[in-house]
């Protein structure tokens, strides 16, 4: 029967002194302290590989910066492994690479490759304005720290400039972001929580708003106004279309003659283009293809219906409809997304199918099957509404000669 050695003790270890060759002082059940010539003392886990039996030693580090207890824990925690047929060594190198993999993944990195995913599923330039709301209020503080030692504490200390400055809305779109993120990290596995989840009970609310518009009866005079502003021709055929065709500022701005089907009178938006990544048909009414006639001498030979001034080859900016409503008097009234807002509440009054309203709109129905019969269902009743609203918008029965389609002729 093998001799059982004894435990050694710190001050055996202490005095043990160097010799002309390596030697080694055992402590039991396969630890050792490893004493070479330099007189360096090393600890050594001596155990056989599981299935392989193949025989192999584990460093466990240096006394004394490794003492006796810490090195016989180490060994307790080998042996547990072992009893699982865990090699202890392959374990290390797992845990190790799995820590260096955590260290690399900074916030930085992870929310980088959140809005990779995040970009196709929105439009660009919501996709932008995120990742920008991030930089300038989350990553200069945070950006740098792996994303698993992150913790609320410190995320609410950065965000809480925003709310004293009370930028409520800023700081519910930068906790959204941050929550992305964080759930995006837990889903590829990279930490296995969210410690964030709850960081928006730090700070106070926001107040719900809804987008500045006018009421359905203020219609005529938004175009009495439009036609005697003085504004260029192509941005208040822009405001127009945009109100003809119930479509976002960002959609109208950056239409293109490529999407139009004339023959057809539809305007088929592609999915890269639209806020949830979804093609969208707009019915064209007679007034607006007409606007498109009132326009083709002037931007038919850009790609886009409406060309920026000051940037060749791009769109107008999607604040210059919003800017051109100030000009107009419109300030703290109306803003160009408000434009959808009024032909809703107007159609709406008026009894049209909240559901066709709503596909007009481009809002997405949680129901797949169902909204993909909608679009194909409704697309001939949005035809006979979309022209209701464009005969509403352009008053024919008003006295006045406010309608754009009139002074973009004589222009």
């Amino acid at each position: 029967m093998a001799k059982i050695p004894a435990p050694l003790t710190d001050t055996q270890i202490k005095n043990s002194k160097p010799k002309d060759k390596e030697y080694s002082l055992a402590d039991g059940q396969k630890l050792s302290l490893r004493i070479k010539p330099s007189g360096s003392k090393a600890w050594i886990f001596t155990y056989q590989r599981p299935y392989t039996k193949k025989r192999t030693n584990l460093g466990f580090g240096s006394y004394p910066e490794v003492s006796l207890a810490s090195a016989r824990k180490l060994r307790s925690e080998a042996l547990t492994l072992l009893s699982e047929d865990i090699d202890p060594q392959e374990h290390k190198n797992e845990q190790r690479q799995k820590n260096e993999l955590a260290h690399l993944n900074t916030l930085e990195h992870v929310a980088e490759q959140w809005h990779k995913v995040k970009k196709t599923s929105v439009s660009a330039s919501y996709g932008q304005k995120i990742y920008r709301a991030l930089e300038l209020h989350i990553l200069p503080k945070l950006g740098k720290l792996p994303i698993h030692k992150i913790t609320a504490t410190q995320a609410i200390e950065v965000l809480k400039p925003l709310a004293e400055a009370g930028k409520l809305d800023m700081l519910k779109r930068v906790t959204q972001a941050l929550n992305q993120i964080m759930n995006f990290a837990v889903n590829t596995g990279i930490i296995h929580h969210n410690p964030l989840a709850k960081i928006t009970t730090a700070f106070e609310a926001p107040k719900k708003r809804h987008q500045l518009t006018l009421e359905p009866k203020e219609l005529p005079e938004l175009m009495k106004a439009l036609s005697y502003a003085n504004i260029q021709l192509l941005t208040r055929v822009m405001i127009e279309w945009q109100l003809h065709t119930m479509t976002r500022p960002s959609e109208a701005a950056g239409a293109r003659w490529e999407e139009l089907d004339l023959e057809a009178e539809l305007w088929i938006i592609p999915a890269e283009r639209m806020k949830m990544k979804r093609p969208h048909m707009v019915p064209l009414s007679p007034q607006a293809i007409e606007l498109l006639e009132i326009i083709k001498p002037h931007s038919g030979e850009s790609e886009f219906l409406f060309p920026s001034e000051m940037k060749r080859g791009q769109p107008r900016n999607t604040q210059t409809a919003n800017m051109a409503l100030k000009r107009m008097g419109f300030s703290g009234r109306l803003v160009a997304h408000g434009l959808r807002a009024l032909a809703s509440t107007t159609l709406n009054e008026q009894g049209f199918n909240p559901d066709v309203i709503e596909a007009a709109l481009a809002h997405i129905d949680k129901n797949e099957i169902r909204a993909a019969y909608n679009r194909a269902q409704y697309l001939e009743k949005r035809k006979v509404m979309m022209c209701w609203w464009s005969d509403e918008i352009s008053g024919k029965d008003r006295t006045y000669e406010s309608n754009i389609l009139h002074i973009g002729k004589t222009t």
